[in-house]
């Protein structure tokens, strides 16, 4: 950053982005402010899809002083018309003079188009190349439109001797109630809930999240032969959220027929392994726009993923127990690497410690 007062105001920007989170997705989280003669003449933040972009906001509020005003805005401003008109027109027609972006947009429609129109506007812009925490804010955005694939974050809760359940399979409660707070308001900023039939099986869950949070988000139950029961806390409980059944094709129609009845989404799945199942899937929540998934168990469906590379962000919440047992289940199954330089690695570590429990979130590091 060429100026002393540049991190400062790009770190606002970002805290304003941050608000948008669980309202805006599909699109991205972005955050402006406004800076004239030093000081801040308008913020804004990207509130929920479809409304007015970061930019727009901020400038409605700096009014008449955007004019030879300094923008910082988290990503690079838009030059097409979606939802809303460009971003980069409104910031010509107010008469900004210079514009530092936090990372270029990875969406082919802007893809440093923004920039460029700026810059031949005769408006100064700065591209924060190795802005990290900027390219971090979005992240999921950024996989989506350039794989056409939801961000896909993995939890469990496991004990200190790595046990997912007793080796009779029960399992409730391995983490305590803050453990679980952290879960339930992760939940409530993702577009989908992820679990396997077993999982549902075992613990009869609702996947819900309380209290609710910005999203409510579709629990999808992976089950090939569509036998999850009409009498499951899923099914009842689907006036407060919706369920997505993912099965083989080849489902006994009759079960499929039933829980279409009751309300249940299910989506039909052409025959192959595990690993083409996963892929389909994924495909398909990416064409539905879904931008944040979080998956919840079993070790089957999480081995499944690992295997793929398709995990991208990691809840762990380490309780301190043992249960012991040679038969009990680990929390990642699959067929696991054969060295261990070829782990995978996480960045961005958070460590806290919930009343006993051990909360680790990381992001997994690209190979």
């Amino acid at each position: 950053m060429n100026k002393p007062a540049d991190n400062l105001h790009m770190t606002r920007a970002l805290e304003l982005a941050e608000q948008g989170r669980g309202y805006v997705e599909p699109n991205p989280m972005v955050g402006c402010v406004i800076v004239q003669g030093g000081k801040v003449a308008g913020e804004g933040w990207h509130q929920k899809f479809g409304g007015p972009h970061a930019e727009i906001v901020a400038l409605a509020a700096a009014g008449k002083t955007a004019k030879g005003a300094e923008v910082y805005v988290t990503l690079e401003p838009c030059c097409h018309q979606g939802k809303t008109p460009p971003c980069t027109d409104a910031l010509i027609k107010a008469g900004v003079t210079r514009v530092v972006v936090g990372c270029e947009d990875p969406n082919p429609q802007v893809a440093g188009k923004g920039i460029s129109q700026l810059r031949e506007a005769g408006i100064e812009v700065e591209l924060l190349a190795d802005f990290a925490p900027a390219r971090r804010l979005i992240a999921p955005f950024a996989k989506l439109v350039s794989t056409g694939r939801p961000w896909v974050i993995a939890k469990w809760a496991m004990t200190l001797d790595g046990k997912l359940a007793t080796h009779t399979g029960d399992s409730q409660w391995i983490s305590g109630e803050a453990s679980r707070a952290v879960v339930h308001h992760v939940r409530g900023l993702v577009d989908g809930i992820v679990v396997g039939k077993g999982t549902v099986v075992q613990d009869d869950p609702t996947l819900t999240a309380r209290p609710a949070g910005a999203r409510v988000a579709t629990r999808i139950v992976l089950d090939s032969l569509a036998s999850l029961s009409t009498d499951s806390r899923l099914v009842q409980t689907l006036d407060e959220a919706p369920v997505m059944l993912v099965a083989r094709e080849d489902a006994p129609a009759q079960r499929i027929n039933a829980l279409r009845e009751l309300g249940v989404d299910v989506l039909p799945i052409s025959l192959g392994d595990h690993e083409e199942f996963i892929d389909q899937l994924l495909d398909e929540l990416g064409r539905r726009q879904m931008t944040n998934l979080l998956v919840e168990g079993g070790a089957t469906l999480l081995g499944i993923l690992f295997d793929l590379g398709a995990i991208d962000e990691v809840h762990v919440f380490v309780a301190p127990k043992l249960v012991g047992g040679q038969t009990a289940l680990t929390p990642v199954a699959g067929q696991g690497l054969a060295e261990m330089a070829t782990a995978l690695e996480l960045d961005e570590i958070e460590v806290n410690v919930l009343d006993g429990d051990v909360h680790i979130h990381g992001y997994v590091r690209p190979r």
